[in-house]
């Protein structure tokens, strides 16, 4: 014999019919499990009547199934109190059962649209959302974790025009999104700062070059050592060059080819791209040194993995290069020296980890779909909760 529990998914249950109706398969049951008073736990209870509560139940295959409950309405001796009969499996005021609720969430996160799933299912758009959020809640509950990670990425991506940029923090241990915060400035952050939950235990934190966030961090986790990501350090040093070149050229800069050929790396370059920018630096030779600088400071940033010893025999050559930029009279190197020299301690431990913040930067390309198909959002915490959820899988 079949046992109830195989047929509903709910233990407790003992079924009493199952027939066609209306173009549907409804179940008649009762519920065998332990009643108490949900106040104060009693067990010494009173009926005072019976009723039949129907509700939607998971499909079976594609016929949708509702189970009809024989329930009574019960008075605790205990408290004096009366209650209606609660149900494993199925919420109090709702219509449908935590298994059907959880169905609906699986198919609207495959990507089935609330309208063409509301026809199917024969409910409406609205509810659809309604159990895709109580759904995002529970695997929010399940699956946040409740303090900091050990290895943090911190980077800000856009929001809305009305509300602007929010923050990102990111487990980059563990490749999931910690935590979305409305915001990017130090004022905006420091509240969410204050409240969140082990602090003390973050060893490395990733960011870009925002002194918004190196203040924060070195403010809210003390035991922490700041690291800067290369890609942003590499893409300003190239971005202060092709300023600079710019200034120097400003016809030849236009040019999208030779443009392509200052941008790359020496190293990426064929023997014919290199001849051709070999020939245009000759006539240049102001232009052509500080091609060559430009070159020898990316290979120097590039090096990573690299153990204590060999990071204190790196870090003078970083020392002279930050002296010499700082030094020359060309505004757009100078600029470059004076930021590298305030983020040369985070800089430096580049070549030490080799945690940096690609993670989270995948994160926000997964952050932009979710908001494209949702046609975008008003709601910050709808949309905090969705990432968390959705990137945290």
């Amino acid at each position: 014999m079949i046992e109830p529990e195989a047929i509903l998914g709910l233990p407790g249950y003992q079924i009493s019919r199952i027939e066609w109706e209306s173009g549907a398969v409804r179940i008649s049951a009762r519920y065998t499990g332990p009643i108490s008073c949900p106040w104060c736990g009693g067990s010494h209870l009173r009926s005072k009547g019976r009723y039949l509560r129907s509700v939607r139940h998971e499909n079976f295959g594609l016929r949708p199934c509702v189970l009809s409950l024989e329930a009574h309405k019960w008075h605790c001796r205990d408290c004096g109190r009366h209650f209606r009969q609660r149900f494993d499996g199925i919420q109090p005021c709702q219509r449908s059962s935590d298994a059907f609720q959880r169905s609906i969430f699986v198919q609207h996160l495959d990507g089935i649209n609330r309208s063409r799933l509301g026809r199917r299912e024969r409910i409406g758009a609205a509810t659809v959302e309604r159990y895709f959020e109580r759904g995002l809640k529970r695997q929010f509950a399940e699956w946040h974790p409740p303090e900091c990670p050990k290895i943090l990425g911190i980077d800000e991506h856009f929001f809305t025009r009305k509300k602007g940029y929010a923050t990102t923090l990111c487990d980059l241990r563990n490749h999931k999104v910690y935590d979305v915060v409305l915001g990017r400035s130090e004022l905006s952050l420091e509240a969410y700062m204050k409240r969140l939950k082990g602090k003390e235990q973050v060893r490395i934190v990733a960011m870009d070059l925002s002194s918004a966030y190196r203040a924060l961090a070195r403010k809210h986790f003390p035991q922490a050592q700041i690291l800067a990501d290369r890609f942003h350090v590499i893409r300003l040093v190239n971005h202060h060059f092709l300023n600079c070149w710019r200034e120097l050229d400003p016809t030849a800069s236009r040019n999208r080819g030779l443009l392509k050929l200052m941008r790359h790396h020496r190293h990426t370059l064929t023997s014919e791209q290199d001849l051709k920018l070999q020939s245009y630096l000759n006539e240049r030779p102001a232009l052509a040194a500080i091609y060559e600088f430009k070159q020898q400071l990316c290979e120097l940033l590039n090096h990573k993995r690299q153990t204590r010893k060999q990071c204190s025999a790196l870090a003078p050559r970083l020392l002279a290069s930050i002296a010499e930029l700082k030094a020359c009279t060309l505004p757009q190197l100078e600029q470059l020296g004076q930021t590298l020299y305030s983020w040369k301690d985070e800089i430096a431990l580049m070549w030490r980890f080799s945690r940096n913040n690609g993670i989270t930067e995948g994160f926000h390309n997964k952050m932009e779909l979710i908001n494209r198909q949702a046609y975008g959002f008003r709601n910050f915490q709808n949309y905090r909760m969705r990432v968390k959820v959705l990137c945290s899988m």
